[in-house]
C-alpha cells in the first residue's frame, strides 16, 4: 500500500487532463497511487486515459453526479494514508515537488502555496496562513485542495464531500475540519501546484452560487459564529471614524480588529 494517492477527476477536458497526467507521471518520486475518475467524457479523454493506463493505478469512465460525486468515488476507492486532489487542468509545479513533500506528511492537513493563473496569462502565488482564524474561511476558500494533502481518515471524521453543493463542498470540508473538528495541520511555504481560474469556481458567473452555498453552510453549521461576525462588522462600521477610541484600542489588543 502506497502512502499517497493522487486523484484526478475529469469531464470533457482533454487538453487539461493531458497536462495534469504528464505532471504526475513525470515526478521523480513515484511511490504513490494515481487514480483518474472520468465522468463519461466524449471528447477523447477516455482514449487518452487508456493510452496512459500502464502509468495509472486505477481509472474509470462513467457518468457521475457532478464534481464532488466524482471526488467521493476516488476517496472511497483509495487505501492510502494521504490523498491529493489534482483535477484536470491543475498540475504539479515541477517534477520534484512530491519528492520534497514525501517526508512532510505528518498532520491531518499538509498545505502548500499554489500558483494561480488568470486568463491564461497573468499569475500570482497564493499563500495561506500558518494559523487559521474563522474569519479566514468567511473571506475566501482556504486552503486549496490542489495544494493540500489530506489524511484519508479525516474524511471518516468530517464526512465525504457534500454532493448537494455545486462549488463549495471542499470549502465546507476544510472549515469543518479545522474549526469544528480541530484537525491538525501544517503549512509548508513552498509551491506545490498550479491552478487556473478558468475552472468552475473561478468563473465570475458562479460567484453568486458560491456566496449562496457558503452562506447556507455557515447558517447550518456555524450560526452562532455568524451572528457574532455580523455584530462585529456593524461595530467596526460605526467606529471607522474613531481611530483611537477606548473600544477600538481594546479590539486591537485582543486581536478582533484583524479578525474583521
Amino acid at each position: 500500500m502506497h502512502r499517497l494517492t493522487i486523484i484526478t477527476i475529469n469531464y470533457n477536458n482533454l487538453k487539461g487532463l493531458e497536462q495534469t497526467i504528464e505532471s504526475v507521471i513525470n515526478q521523480t518520486w513515484k511511490d504513490f497511487d494515481y487514480y483518474i475518475i472520468d465522468g463519461g467524457s466524449n471528447d477523447g479523454s477516455k482514449e487518452l486515459i487508456e493510452s496512459y493506463s500502464d502509468r495509472i493505478t486505477y481509472w474509470v469512465s462513467e457518468k457521475d453526479n457532478g464534481v464532488y460525486n466524482a471526488m467521493n468515488k476516488g476517496i472511497l476507492k483509495a487505501t492510502s494514508e494521504y490523498l491529493l486532489f489534482l483535477n484536470s487542468g491543475d498540475y504539479l509545479f515541477d517534477n520534484n515537488v512530491l519528492y520534497s513533500a514525501s517526508n512532510k506528511l505528518e498532520k491531518d492537513l499538509v498545505y502548500y502555496n499554489v500558483k494561480v493563473i488568470e486568463n491564461m496569462e497573468h499569475f500570482f502565488v497564493k499563500s495561506f496562513p500558518e494559523k487559521f482564524k474563522f474569519s479566514d474561511f468567511i473571506k475566501e476558500s482556504l486552503p486549496h485542495h490542489q495544494a493540500t494533502f489530506i489524511s484519508r481518515q479525516l474524511f471518516s471524521k468530517v464526512g465525504l464531500y457534500n454532493e448537494s453543493l455545486q462549488i463549495c463542498s471542499d470549502w465546507e470540508f476544510f472549515i469543518k475540519a479545522i474549526c469544528l473538528y480541530q484537525c491538525s495541520y501544517l503549512k509548508v511555504d513552498e509551491i506545490l501546484s498550479v491552478y487556473s481560474t478558468d475552472g468552475i469556481s473561478g468563473n465570475p458567473e458562479n460567484y453568486s452560487t458560491m456566496d449562496a452555498e457558503r452562506l447556507l453552510v455557515l447558517k447550518n453549521s456555524f450560526a452562532s459564529f455568524l451572528n457574532d461576525y455580523d455584530e462585529l462588522q456593524k461595530l467596526s462600521q460605526k467606529m471607522r471614524h474613531v481611530n483611537e477610541s477606548r473600544v477600538l484600542k481594546l479590539l486591537k489588543k485582543v486581536g478582533l480588529v484583524n479578525w474583521l
